[in-house]
């Protein structure tokens, strides 16, 4: 038989004195059986207090301790017309009444939803920029404080319905590609120096809404430097400082290469 201690208090009548007795003088019968019992459940206890202290911990209090693999994400275009006014206002208790379908997860929604989620920088390579809603949510950025640097071609910064001059009358940073034989033929977007969107697809409305687009989004480390010691490079070497002005001469030939229609 095994025996559990307890201490007890007992009189002993023929000296009329009471006696403590030390913990390990008094002894309780108890079986195998039931001290295995005992003993695994109180294992139990232990391990369910255990995983509940981690979940607690990890889950509620410190979130962000929480492990995840990075972000990766593919988006194909053309994506359906959809109201994303929600996106911006996310609180708003009063819905909007355009007459665009509500609540649909598109494409550009998406896109839409990674771009606003920019907290502190945001550098933009693009060669074709004139979709005005993405126009709109890059304006929203730059008045809440987030660094907004752009890097455009130069010919396509000048086309009709182009946002380049929207973004500059708001104080945006904006480069061009200064050579006149290269295209600036870039699409991608850094944000936060740690998300990348990058893929076929123009800020256009055409593109958008009517081509056959993809895009990826990605926080891979691996991925994502690259493309920002690209942007550097770029933003350096067009820095309008270090060349004197230019114009168009006979001997261009960038003209020859640009593609007739790139939406």
């Amino acid at each position: 038989m095994w025996k559990c201690i307890c201490p007890v208090d007992y009189f002993d009548r023929s000296l009329n004195v009471t006696f403590t007795t030390s913990p390990l003088s008094v002894l309780c019968e108890m079986s195998l059986a039931e001290l295995l019992k005992m003993l695994g459940l109180g294992a139990v206890a232990v391990a369910l207090g255990l995983e509940g202290l981690d979940w607690l911990l990890t889950r509620r209090l410190w979130p962000r301790r929480v492990s995840r693999q990075p972000l990766k994400e593919v988006l194909f275009f053309p994506s359906p017309p959809a109201c994303v006014e929600h996106l911006y206002n996310p609180g708003s208790r009063h819905p909007c009444l355009c007459p665009l379908p509500h609540g649909l997860n598109t494409p550009f929604s998406r896109l839409l939803e990674h771009l606003l989620s920019v907290c502190v920088s945001l550098d933009l390579c693009l060669f074709n920029f004139s979709n005005a809603e993405l126009s709109r949510a890059v304006l929203l950025l730059h008045s809440q404080g987030v660094r907004v640097r752009v890097l455009v071609d130069r010919d396509y910064m000048a086309t009709t319905g182009s946002q380049i001059g929207v973004l500059r009358k708001a104080g945006i940073c904006v480069r061009h590609e200064q050579g006149f034989v290269m295209l600036m033929h870039h699409k991608f977007a850094l944000l936060d120096g740690k998300k990348l969107i990058t893929g076929s697809l123009n800020w256009t409305l055409t593109a958008v809404q009517r081509n056959k687009e993809n895009v990826i989004v990605t926080e891979e480390p691996e991925l994502v430097r690259p493309y920002e010691d690209e942007f550097n490079k770029l933003w350096e070497a067009n820095d309008p400082t270090k060349h004197p002005a230019q114009t168009h001469s006979g001997n261009n030939t960038k003209g020859l290469l640009a593609p007739a229609r790139d939406e």
